[in-house]
């Protein structure tokens, strides 16, 4: 992995050993955050209004936002923002991912 001055995979975690809702994990790291989920378990997708923070988030990869193992297959923008912004790092828009396995 590339480094990233002040960020690091996980850095944005809550307490030890515990989860966010609101987090998209890879090998047990936080790598992104997200607003606006929306679960459809008959096409099995899921969209995500915006996933913020997502430097570390591989895309070609799956990743856990749990209950579910997703990869995500389509994001209608995706952009860096301005340090001073309130959402840091890459931030990916009207992101579709497949559900693979429910927990």
């Amino acid at each position: 992995m590339s480094t990233h001055p002040n960020v690091s995979p996980g850095s944005l975690a809550g307490p030890e050993g515990s989860r966010l809702a609101d987090g998209i994990y890879q090998n047990d790291q936080l790598v992104g955050r997200v607003i606006g989920a929306q679960v459809d378990l008959a096409s099995k997708e899921i969209r995500f209004k915006e996933i913020y923070n997502s430097d570390w988030l591989l895309l070609p990869n799956e990743c856990h936002f749990d209950p579910y193992t997703i990869m995500v297959q389509r994001i209608g923008f995706a952009s860096k923002i301005e340090r001073g912004a309130e959402h840091k790092g890459r931030v990916l828009k009207d992101v579709v991912a497949v559900i693979l396995r429910h927990q």
